[in-house]
């Protein structure tokens, strides 16, 4: 095992939490990047089978983590008096406005409750580049789905895994005065200035940075949920709060499964309940745009990018929008439930974490408890992206290996609540 990088003072019990977890055998490759201010305290990385090819600047699918990238692009672009959050996304698109989608606001898709959350058809990665999307391929297939919400109008909220990012580039691209697509964008105006290791498609020349993620052996995500958690459970829940929250994700997914949705990329799988996970290490996931699902990143990319955005926009002499912008980016907080648990989120489409005194579920605890009042989310598996605007952090955790019964990747948190407990 591998372990290099570095803390500053008052920081160390951040390292002595990632060198136990490392030492356990709970990650095979990771990455721990946390500012405070505009000071890096935390940059750690390690590899447990001692790969040469990883290292801080490796490249690591963070999946949803890229939400928050489409969030901070978004607001770039209203910030610029370019569009508004409560603009109807046919007003700068007017061929969405086919199949009963006219209504529906920047700030619907953002929080997830434009209906759009699956398509149709399966999309082919092809049609994802970016000479492809500016022909419209893209384009037109989301001009003809039609909004589709599982519990009715009454609550609207329904995950965008990967269709929110999809949506909100066709729109981004139409909007921008230069036609650039939001990883042209995010390349050019962010993480170019900021010299950092975040993109939302690769180059050929850099898909050979990126660590491949591979899935944790089923059986050993369960048998972990059997250790009391005085000796070290991973989560919140045990074995019995597991087997709750399956016969939930069972029964709110079941209405999806009755409608016979194909997988949402060529090649992915036969449908949403067959998904081949070897997609997401293929050189045609990593050169197309897929914003919601796909974004390329490094942990020291993303804890940079995280600070920026916790000092109001900016970073040293870079500012990346005006401190109104900022503001309106974080503001609109809407709370309902999607899927599994009640969830907060901005009109930009951050997730909130709002500290309260009681949980009713273990699931909300799990999501809500120890990350009490930062912004952004996370990834499928592990990943996280978020920042804290009151106390100035910015945090990054990127692992390659996935523990999707981690809903709520509490994995991560673990260092996040060290962090604050650093902090106190």
């Amino acid at each position: 095992m591998r372990i290099e990088g570095s803390v500053k003072p008052g920081f160390e019990g951040l390292r002595k939490t990632f060198h136990r977890r490392m030492a356990s055998s709970k990650e095979i490759n990771a990455q721990l990047c946390i500012y405070v201010g505009e000071e890096c305290v935390v940059d750690l990385w390690s590899s447990v089978t001692d790969d040469p090819n990883f290292g801080p600047d490796s490249l690591v699918n963070v999946f949803s983590s890229g939400k928050s990238l489409e969030s901070i692009a978004i607001a770039m672009l209203v910030d610029r008096g370019l569009i508004d959050y409560d603009d109807a996304i046919s007003k700068h698109w007017p061929e969405f406005a086919k199949e009963s989608k006219h209504s529906i606001t920047l700030a619907d898709l953002m929080r997830h409750e434009s209906g759009l959350a699956n398509f149709t058809q399966s999309i082919d990665p092809e049609k994802l580049t970016p000479k492809a999307l500016k022909k419209n391929s893209l384009g037109q297939i989301i001009e003809n789905e039609k909004p589709w919400f599982t519990e009715g109008a009454k609550n609207p909220r329904e995950y965008h895994a990967l269709t929110r990012g999809w949506v909100a580039n066709e729109l981004f691209r139409r909007v921008e005065p230069g036609g650039r697509t939001l990883g042209e964008f995010l390349r050019e105006e962010i993480s170019e200035p900021l010299e950092i290791d975040v993109f939302i498609g690769l180059k050929d020349d850099e898909i050979h940075r990126v660590a491949p993620v591979s899935v944790v052996p089923l059986i050993r995500q369960i048998l972990s949920r059997f250790r009391p958690s005085i000796f070290g459970r991973d989560t919140e829940q045990n074995i019995f709060g597991l087997l709750q929250s399956f016969l939930r994700t069972r029964s709110t997914f079941s209405g999806q499964s009755r409608r016979r949705l194909p997988a949402p990329i060529v090649g992915m799988g036969k449908n949403l309940r067959e998904i081949d996970m070897d997609i997401f290490n293929s050189k045609s996931y990593a050169e197309g745009e897929i914003p919601s699902a796909g974004a390329k990143c490094s942990a020291r990319g993303l804890a940079k990018l995280a600070s920026a955005m916790a000092n109001q926009g900016r970073y040293k002499n870079l500012t990346f929008m005006s401190k109104g912008g900022h503001a309106a980016m974080h503001e609109g907080i809407e709370s309902r439930r999607m899927s599994l648990l009640n969830t907060s989120f901005t009109q930009s489409g951050l997730a909130y974490f709002e500290g309260r005194s009681t949980f009713d579920d273990p699931m909300e605890k799990g999501l809500v408890e120890g990350r009490e009042g930062f912004f952004g989310w996370m990834g499928f598996g592990g990943s996280i992206f978020q920042w804290h605007p009151r106390l100035k952090i910015g945090f990054s955790f990127v692992p390659t290996s996935l523990n999707w019964l981690d809903l709520v990747n509490e994995r991560g948190k673990t260092y996040q609540r060290e962090l604050l407990k650093c902090l106190r």
